[in-house]
Parts: structure tokens; sequence; C-alpha cells
């Protein structure tokens, strides 16, 4: 009798055209067929029921009011049909035959469908509606509810509202989307663009961020004739709020730079000084700076709480270049202790954030997956057989991402690499 009384009323629609004040039931007429493009505008529906009389009574309405709409008789053939297919929202019902009133069946189907697409509206109807079952459909996802017999104007107000707010999303989704893409583009041109060619020296960097921008920072800067100074950094925290941090201090060894600041301690006390006065008391930088002299081949360093550069000599025999000093910008008072180091022909600096001794090493890669770590990065860089500082920046984050797995990465992963010609 319910189901009569539905397509009773979408037939007194299509038969009498009725006019409700602009209501959605009254289709709008037209003089020549929709043209493709047109009907893939038009938003689809997938309605779900395992009465036949409903199905037509349903695609008969949403076909009238502007939508496409397919339909399947079972869940396990929704479930089938969202498999290849994209639907802006769907209709389904919560009794089947298998269960015609606890609901079970549609609330199994509602979870699937919201385990795998967690953005897409879900409207769910019953002729056994009652409160518990609707509290329950909405806690497991649905979007919202609709009782049968359903009323023609509300259904339709309903599934419109729903499509409007999942418009709405995706509109502020492409919106961060875009700003993010430009962010990531601007934060690009902040790293070093053209590198001065040193007769003694060939060096390079590279930054591979874990979201659209990230807070490690490396670049080079030009001293004059012969000399080279270069920065590592890696700025607490992750995203937006770490990339504008890594901006601030990117600024702030420009300026310093710009003054004709030169000796390292005098330079990051003043980059220290500028970074605590700008930042929340509670971020800072780890940070590795080196200051390069051709003429002697001898580099003075300053490592700030950042994981310990490796210096492969062309012997194969490594060193480690420990902290001197604690991290910049948690303490307004801060010095540092500065160390040297000669870098003669073939021999090879590589300094790295970590995100890269992060790495999650995938199963079947390593004895067992987990992180890398500092000691299984060493084995990595002390493998590399690249004669170039580029070549061996881009080999070593290539096996950085075999090791991966084709994982997300967890942390921004930059290295720089600096060798003796």
């Amino acid at each position: 009798m319910r189901v009569n009384l539905a397509m009773q009323e979408i037939s007194d629609t299509v038969v009498q055209r009725l006019d409700v004040g602009g209501s959605a039931l009254t289709p709008t007429p037209s003089t020549k067929p929709s043209s493709a493009a047109e009907l893939r505008k038009r938003p689809r529906i997938l309605v779900v029921d395992d009465q036949l009389d409903i199905l037509t009574a349903l695609e008969l309405l949403l076909k009238m009011n502007g939508f496409r709409a397919d339909s399947v008789d079972s869940p396990q053939r929704a479930l089938a049909a969202t498999e290849g297919q994209s639907f802006d929202l769907v209709l389904m019902d919560l009794n089947y035959t298998r269960d015609t009133t606890s609901g079970q069946e549609g609330l199994a189907l509602l979870t699937e469908l919201r385990r795998r697409f967690d953005k897409l509206p879900i409207v769910v109807m019953t002729a056994w509606g009652n409160v518990e079952l609707a509290v329950e459909a909405m806690r497991l996802g649905a979007s919202d509810f609709v009782q049968k017999p359903w009323d023609n104007s509300r259904l339709l107000q309903t599934l419109n509202k729903e499509l409007d707010r999942a418009a709405a999303a995706r509109r502020v989704v492409d919106s961060a989307k875009s700003e993010l893409d430009i962010a990531r583009h601007v934060q690009q041109k902040l790293f070093p663009q053209k590198l001065k060619p040193m007769a003694t020296l060939d060096y390079a960097g590279r930054c591979v961020p874990a979201r659209a921008v990230g807070g490690d920072y490396f670049d080079f800067f030009d001293l004059g004739e012969g000399r080279l100074a270069g920065v590592l950094a890696d700025v607490s925290g992750k995203g937006v709020g770490a990339a504008m941090l890594m901006a601030n201090l990117q600024a702030s060894f420009r300026s310093q730079i710009e003054i004709g600041t030169r000796e390292p301690a005098d330079l990051l006390t003043a980059v220290n000084r500028l970074f605590y006065e700008a930042t929340p008391p509670e971020q800072y930088v780890t940070l590795f700076y080196f200051d390069y002299d051709e003429t002697a081949r001898t580099m003075r360093f300053v490592n700030c709480g950042h994981p310990s550069p490796v210096l492969i000599r062309a012997s194969g025999e490594a060193d480690r270049l420990t902290a001197s000093s604690t991290v910049v910008g948690l303490f307004p008072r801060w010095d540092c202790a500065t160390g040297s180091a000669t870098l003669a022909s073939g021999d090879r600096l590589f300094a790295f954030t970590d995100g890269a001794t992060d790495c999650t090493v995938a199963a079947g890669q390593h004895a067992e997956p987990g992180e890398l770590g500092e000691d299984g990065l060493v084995e990595l860089l002390l493998a590399s057989k690249s004669s170039t500082a580029q070549a061996a920046v881009e080999e070593i984050q290539a096996e950085l991402a075999r090791l991966g797995g084709g994982q997300d990465l967890v942390d921004d992963q930059t290295l720089i690499a600096l060798v003796g010609r």
C-alpha cells in the first residue's frame, strides 16, 4: 500500500505536471535532448533497495528532477557498483530480504561504504524506522535519514542539501590544495637556484618534503673569492607552520650574510637571537653550518644539535662531525664552538636531516621492518659510487625511496653533499 502511494504520487506529477511554487517536483521542459556533456554534469545517485517498484519510483523521481540514477537491488550489488564507478550520493534502504526488520544488512552496507568513501553523502531509508535505528545509522556515518513512505518534496530537499554540503566541502579542499600548491612553489624558490662554481669543491643539495611544504632548509652562500658557506637545518614541527619558520630562518641567515657577518660563531649567535625573538618559545632549529676556504681546502663548521654529518675520506675511512653546541632559537643567551676539517680531493661530506635516518624500511627490504637509523644511512653513504655531488644526492634519495617500498615519508628528507676535487 505504501509503495502504491509513492508510485501514485509520482504518476500524478507526470500526468498532471503540477506546479507547486517552483518545487523541484515539476520537471523543466526541454525542446531538445540533453547533450552527453550536460548529462555528465548532473549529480549521479546510486539507489539501493530490494523492491523493484520502489527502485522504479525513485529512479523516475530522480530523473524527472535533473539527476542521473543507477539502481541495484542488494548490498552486494551496491558494493560491486561502487568499485568501478563514481557516484555523488547513495540513497539506500536499511532493510533487505534476509532481514526485513532490524536494519543490520543496511547498517553493514553503510559501514562498508563509509570505510571506502569517507566523504560520500549517504542518505538511508527504511519502512521500519525508529529512533534507535536512525541514531545508529547516523553514528555509523549516514548523512541523513528518511522514513518510508517518503514525501517527494522533502526527499528531494534532503538530497539537494547533502549534495550542496558535499560540493561546499570539496571547494574548501580544492581551495586549500590550491593554496598549498602555491606555498610549495614559493618554498621551492627559497632553496638555492644557482650554485657558484668552485675550483676544488663540487656541492649540491636536495629536499623531499613529506607534505606539500616542510620545515627542512638548506642554502649556500657566496662569501667572496674562493670561499663558500652552507647550512642544512631542520625546524621543529611539520607542515605550513614549520614552512613559515623555515622562511624566517632563511631570511635571518641571508640578512646576516648581506651585512657582512662572516665568522661562524658571530653569524649563528645573531641568527639565534633573531629566531628566538620572532618565534614561539617552544620552537627551535637543529642545523649544521660550514664555511669552506678552497685556498687551504679547510672547512670550519658548527653542529647545533643536528644529526652528525659523515665525512668519508678518499681512503674509505669515515668520520662523524658531532654536535658542538645546542639547538638554535630555544634560549636567548647562546654560544657555540667551531670545529674544523680538511676536504681533500676525493673526500666526500654528507649532511642530512633526521627524515633520512627515520626512513621506514619496508618488510622484505631489511632484516626487520623499522627505521633505517644513522648506522643504516652511513652504510648507504659508504656504498655510494657517484662521482659528483648532485648524482650522489639523487642516488642516496632514490635508495631511501626504494627501501621505503613506496610508503609515504614520515618527515622531510633533505641531503647535501660536498665532494673535494
